[in-house]
């Protein structure tokens, strides 16, 4: 039997509060466990609040920050014990992120091709400007785009819609496993929310990739989600089969969230996102 893609033991972490003495501690994420399996390419989503944790677990499945106690496994492999920068490149190929807000995550004076051309020399054995500009077209193909549309173009020039699929074609260079997506939807515009949700269904489906979406909208959590993890206060509460805790949540807190989005004719039944029509359009028949 094969290790998981991702395995998560008892992860707590804990932030010191009140200064250099750090009196207070603050548990910001406490004992979460969940699975990911290296064949079942899932959309697995956290959901939570403000303050829920949900952040601060995705930079620990990241490697941006330790965690206070527990273990995060990727492949076998214990992130506490990838410090080389060899073998943290080399982690960083397999797992990517993607932010909240495109427009933080580019600057604003560097052309949005130089950060492709940079990832495909980075993660792969692409080395000519030829092979090099290939890899980051056929990226960018992937998520609906092309190297002619964003080439020499700073992000000011471009969509909020379009720069989130730069960030996730940049994502996809370097042939990842798993992409953890933080509310990757929040800040972009209504027009083409739609198609950015329906994109990750696609790279779960045709691409094989796991993908852990993190998000305080429940209704694109139904949308989207295979399995959900929901979390308050650094806990989780409830998890399972996104359909089945929607459908019928145990806790007080998933329901609570539940009737936030209920269909105003009462019948029980959640709201799926409201998107316009040109987002349908975009958005095909999947």
């Amino acid at each position: 039997m094969s290790e998981p893609l991702l395995e998560v033991r008892n992860v707590c972490k804990a932030f010191g509060m009140g200064g250099l003495l750090a009196r207070y501690r603050f548990a910001a994420v406490n004992d979460v466990s969940f699975t990911i399996e290296q064949d079942r390419h899932e959309i697995f989503t956290i959901i939570g609040e403000s303050g829920s944790g949900k952040t601060t677990l995705a930079r620990m499945i990241l490697n941006l920050v330790p965690m206070t106690s527990g273990s995060i496994r990727f492949r076998g492999t214990d992130l506490a014990t990838i410090r080389r920068p060899a073998d943290r490149l080399a982690f960083m190929g397999h797992v990517q992120p993607i932010f909240q807000n495109p427009f933080e995550a580019f600057n604003p004076l560097k052309r949005v091709d130089r950060y492709l051309f940079t990832t495909a020399r980075r993660f792969t054995d692409a080395r000519s400007t030829g092979e090099v500009e290939s890899r980051a077209d056929l990226a960018l193909r992937k998520v609906g785009l092309s190297l002619a549309e964003v080439k020499q173009r700073f992000p000011h020039e471009l969509s909020g819609g379009q720069l989130q699929r730069v960030a996730v074609a940049r994502s996809l260079i370097s042939e990842p496993s798993l992409i953890v997506a933080d509310e990757p939807v929040s800040m972009v515009d209504a027009s083409i929310r739609m198609s950015i949700v329906n994109l990750f269904k696609t790279l779960r489906d045709d691409l094989n990739v796991s993908i852990i979406y993190i998000t305080h909208d429940l209704a694109t959590a139904y949308y989207i989600s295979d399995r959900i993890m929901i979390m308050k206060k650094g806990e989780v509460v409830e998890s399972g089969p996104a359909r089945t805790v929607l459908a019928d949540p145990q806790h007080p807190y998933s329901i609570l969230l539940r009737n936030s989005v209920l269909s105003p004719d009462a019948k029980g039944e959640l709201l799926e996102p409201q998107f316009s029509t040109t987002e349908r359009d975009l958005a095909g028949t999947r």
